[in-house]
């Protein structure tokens, strides 16, 4: 098929140059600690942080340094504490000023309140550290996988943003999240690359050449998500892997419609937030495709290709005219 060997040359453009970092920061050093006076409960933790909600028979073997308070020494080598505490606890940690010496090691921590009450001084509940990082305090039990979704794995990518690729990689509880912030993230960046030469566009001289630019950069992008992705998701780390596994789904066909509907720009003004749309729902469904195979095991049906195609626009010509 020559058009999927023309796709398949753009996709091999994107070289270990360019994914070298991508990789590495996939790769990068990552230690954790569970601290907790309750040996159950830190049992249970680091079981619901090596396993994936939606892959409930996903589970890795990732390593989870786990102590108790009065044997964890602040100045370890580990980049993320979790600690579970009850109302005593955390007391003891405000009056011995053991914040004070984590903030001075630099420690990202999370310290969860598994009594159910609440704080005295709300202020509290997020103690500046150094360096502008956080101490931040959640109230819930770990033996609650809504709370764990919704409240721990975003403060913990909110602490450490830069390790959220190897946090999924890692530990599968932060993988869903971490998958939608990268195709969310990836669409608004492209949505916003399109209307900013979309306007540029105006101007007949620039029309055509920046559309030819428009296609590969898009293209480019949507190539780094698709292997971003697959890093959060623990797919493996070469390339090659992800040219032949997803090159045929969205292959020749998906690629030139792309850019007959890209082409929309050439009418200038009037192209542009069909344009924005079209940037915004292709690179959606880029996504999806690989995430839907990692929950599945499946590629994405053609139809189904269409219906999330379709879903994707909606929201891509709302953004746009926002």
């Amino acid at each position: 098929m020559a058009g999927l060997r023309d796709f398949r040359s753009l996709l091999s453009l994107i070289g270990e140059v360019d994914i070298r970092p991508i990789r590495a920061e996939a790769e990068r050093p990552l230690e954790l600690a569970v601290v907790s006076a309750d040996p159950e409960s830190a049992l249970h933790l680091v079981e619901a942080l090596r396993r994936d909600p939606d892959r409930p028979g996903l589970q890795t073997n990732s390593p989870i340094y786990v102590t108790t308070p009065e044997k964890y020494n602040p100045f370890e080598t580990v980049d993320l504490v979790i600690m579970i505490l009850d109302r005593a606890g955390l007391q003891a940690l405000y009056e011995g000023d053991v914040l004070s010496t984590w903030r001075t090691a630099g420690k990202h921590a999370i310290l969860i309140l598994q009594d159910a009450y609440l704080l005295d001084d709300p202020a509290r509940a997020v103690v500046p550290s150094a360096g502008g990082r956080l101490v931040r305090v959640l109230q819930g039990n770990v033996n609650d996988t809504v709370f764990l979704q919704q409240h721990l794995v975003p403060a913990v990518l909110g602490l450490m943003p830069e390790f959220q690729l190897a946090l999924a990689r890692r530990y599968p509880l932060f993988r869903g999240e971490v998958a939608r912030r990268l195709i969310n993230d990836t669409c608004t960046s492209n949505s916003a690359y399109s209307l900013t030469t979309g306007l540029a566009e105006i101007v007949p001289v620039l029309n055509i050449p920046l559309n030819v630019t428009d296609i590969f950069v898009l293209t480019k992008a949507q190539a780094f998500l698709v292997y971003r992705l697959g890093l959060a998701l623990g797919l493996p780390t070469q390339w090659q892997s992800y040219i032949a596994e997803f090159g045929g789904v969205l292959g020749a066909g998906f690629f030139w419609r792309q850019v007959a509907r890209m082409l929309i720009g050439l009418i200038p003004g009037f192209g542009i937030i069909p344009k924005v749309a079209i940037s915004y729902a292709g690179t959606y469904v880029v996504g999806q495709v690989v995430y839907q195979w990692y929950l599945t095991g499946r590629h994405i049906s053609a139809s189904r290709i269409r219906s999330l195609y379709s879903q994707a626009l909606t929201q891509g010509r709302r953004a746009a005219r926002s």
